[in-house]
């Protein structure tokens, strides 16, 4: 049966996430991926609401926009036709604060963005030109990672600069906001309503990975600031680091700004700790030191930013943990936990080797809970309001 639909699009460097949607709802219909985009291997899987594999197809050479034009074939095949397009897009600067319609001015603005989040603005932008090109009628929607924070108090989002620095957006922004935002939906259904009004901390720990204060549901500090690598320690990224050693980089090692960003973005966190793998999975299952030292450097510096957050947001009557290391890491749960126990959070053993939505036990004082987020959906959410009827 043939049915229009909202297409949510998740472009990462070397995959293309998806899902269908009914217009104005967050139903899935179906839901897939493209991995290997650009690496000569790329592969289209095509998943049905209950499970049933539609497509399961080598796409060989696949660049993002022959990767799309693979997706929207399926879809067409399949009886789905999308009605809009909605796009994650990580940085939204000062001027996006909402779901936005795409036009040639405001993907110019987003292109002026990318500097800021060099792994994610970019292939962002290649999916949103790879539709214009291949369906240009077809309207385009933003959903941003940084929205979410625009409720964070001023004082939040300073650095100590120059003010006029300050005026030309170097500032805190805040990322993971999609992650974020599906967590503050969930929360009332899950926890209860009066709970989700409390003060809450959400851990986002995938290979990106953030945290972020809540209060009332709303966005009050988070870990990240100017980019995507700051605050926690990430798969490839270092997260907090003195500028100094950006310096120390460029004067003593003769590191050119590539270098410099590469360093950041490509050979730091986890892998450049441990040496070994820039995966979690792979750091739990190596019994070499470098990989321990890795894996609870991680989980230090996660329970470090939660005591953080708790101060500016006042105290603390929560942890979620959420994202794939979140949602599935039960010992990077029980570190972090273990650090955070002097602040009332008791962790319930059983409960979180079977990583069930509460965590924590009984007559804990404060709640640990674990909450799948739900990125795709949340655009769906967000971007209803702007489905042509």
């Amino acid at each position: 049966m043939s049915c229009n639909v909202l297409l949510a699009l998740n472009a990462g460097s070397a995959t293309l996430k998806f899902r269908c949607f009914l217009p104005g709802s967050d139903v899935a219909l179906a839901k897939g991926l493209v991995d290997g985009v650009g690496r000569g291997r790329a592969h289209l899987t095509l998943t049905a609401a209950d499970g049933s594999v539609l497509v399961d197809q080598p796409l060989g050479e696949s660049g993002h926009a022959a990767a799309l034009g693979a997706v929207l074939a399926q879809l067409d095949t399949h009886g789905w036709h999308p009605v809009a397009v909605v796009h994650r897009i990580v940085h939204g600067g000062t001027r996006f604060r909402q779901a936005t319609r795409l036009d040639t001015a405001t993907i110019d603005a987003l292109r002026e963005l990318s500097s800021l989040a060099p792994l994610h603005q970019p292939v962002a932008l290649a999916a949103i030109d790879a539709l214009t090109t291949i369906a240009p009628d077809t309207p385009q929607i933003g959903c941003f990672d940084t929205a979410f924070h625009t409720t964070q108090d001023p004082l939040a989002a300073r650095f100590g600069i120059a003010r006029h620095w300050h005026d030309r957006g170097v500032q805190r922004y805040g990322f993971h906001g999609l992650s974020y935002a599906t967590i503050a939906h969930k929360l009332p259904a899950l926890i209860g309503p009066d709970a989700a009004e409390q003060r809450v901390v959400v851990l986002h720990l995938g290979s990106g990975a953030s945290a972020c204060a809540l209060h009332q549901r709303r966005s009050v500090a988070s870990s990240m600031g100017f980019s995507a690598a700051d605050g926690l320690l990430m798969s490839t990224r270092p997260g907090g680091l003195d500028p100094e050693v950006v310096l120390y980089w460029q004067e003593q090692a003769g590191m050119n700004v590539a270098n410099v960003r590469s360093e950041i973005y490509k050979r730091s966190g986890l892998l450049g700790v441990s040496g070994i793998s820039a995966d979690m999975r792979d750091l739990q299952d190596n019994d070499r030191p470098e990989a321990n030292e890795a894996v609870e450097l991680f989980c230090y510096r996660a329970a470090r930013e939660v005591g953080a957050l708790a101060v500016q947001a006042g105290g603390l009557d929560h942890i979620v943990f959420t994202a794939g290391i979140g949602e599935r890491s039960t010992p990077v749960r029980r570190r972090i936990v273990e650090r955070l126990s002097w602040l009332g959070f008791q962790l319930d053993a059983a409960a979180n080797d079977s990583n069930a939505l509460r965590i924590s036990t009984v007559d804990s004082p404060r709640g640990i809970w674990v909450i799948p987020t739900d990125e795709e959906g949340q655009m769906a959410r967000e971007a209803a309001a702007l489905i042509p009827a």
